[in-house]
């Protein structure tokens, strides 16, 4: 009921599609769990309720957006939580909305300027980061990848620490995979120990069932079995994986574990 908004402080259905949408995000189905999150955001606007739309932009919409690749509808969702958190005087959403506006920035190639907003945002949040994990996903993914392997893996090690206290282990096996990746950037010798790490995040992936970090694991581990000369046992790997998904194949995972794909045969 509406007025449970009341009761709780974000309203239940928005709520309920959010964390609809992460799921279907993780099981490998990306269309839908954009549709989900939109529908979350529609159920905040409803109720006319600033924290429930600040809540749905900023855990669901906005970093799915980012995760599948779709920085145009992540760009026009950042903007409407920078935008409603500071008309409604939301200091904790309005640094969510930093963190995220980094992120995109960073994934667009300003690097300088995506750093400087992604610690700011941190920094802002302060003891709250539990609930910034989707963001840290993004954003030591993007800060290797930007050249800043340092800062990628403080934040990294920090993120994999966290579950252990907290038995939030749902990103783990992403974590993994991204440590696997910033290794390599760091060490290129470094391929035993990465190809470790990516075979312990297919391990968690498949574990739990969450199609979308198999997917991201096994195109890790297969472009490294290539860089091996090991191109057979990288199609091997790879393509099974792909042939369960039935959706979201113009994300930016798909794209990228077909194009490796095409590569190798």
């Amino acid at each position: 009921h509406r007025l449970y908004t009341i009761r709780f402080p974000i309203d239940p259905p928005a709520t309920a599609h959010i964390f609809l949408a992460r799921v279907l995000w993780l099981q490998g189905f990306p269309d839908q769990a954009m549709r989900a999150a939109e529908s979350g955001i529609e159920d905040a606007r409803a109720v006319d309720h600033a924290v429930s739309l600040c809540f749905a932009l900023a855990v669901g919409a906005c970093p799915i957006a980012l995760s599948v690749g779709d920085l145009a509808t992540a760009e026009y969702y950042v903007g409407m939580l920078l935008d409603h958190s500071t008309r409604h005087a939301l200091p904790y959403w309005r640094a969510f909305g930093a963190c995220l506006q980094g992120a995109l920035a960073i994934k667009r190639g300003d690097v300088m300027t995506g750093s400087r907003l992604l610690r700011a945002g941190f920094d802002q949040v302060g003891d709250s980061r539990p609930a910034l994990q989707f963001v840290a996903l993004v954003m030591t993914a993007v800060l290797g990848h930007a050249g800043q392997v340092a800062a990628g893996f403080a934040e990294l090690n920090e993120a994999i620490e966290r579950p252990e206290q907290t038995e939030e282990y749902w990103l783990i096996g992403d974590l993994l995979r991204i440590k696997g990746e910033l290794l390599l950037l760091q060490a290129p010798g470094a391929a035993a120990a990465a190809e470790s790490l990516f075979r312990q995040a297919l391990d968690w992936a498949r574990r739990q069932g969450v199609l979308t970090l198999e997917l991201r694991a096994a195109t890790s581990l297969a472009r490294l079995l290539r860089d091996q000369g090991r191109s057979a046992d990288a199609v091997a790997l790879l393509m099974p994986v792909y042939d369960r998904f039935t959706e979201g194949f113009d994300t930016a995972d798909l794209k990228a574990a077909k194009a490796l794909l095409d590569e190798l045969r």
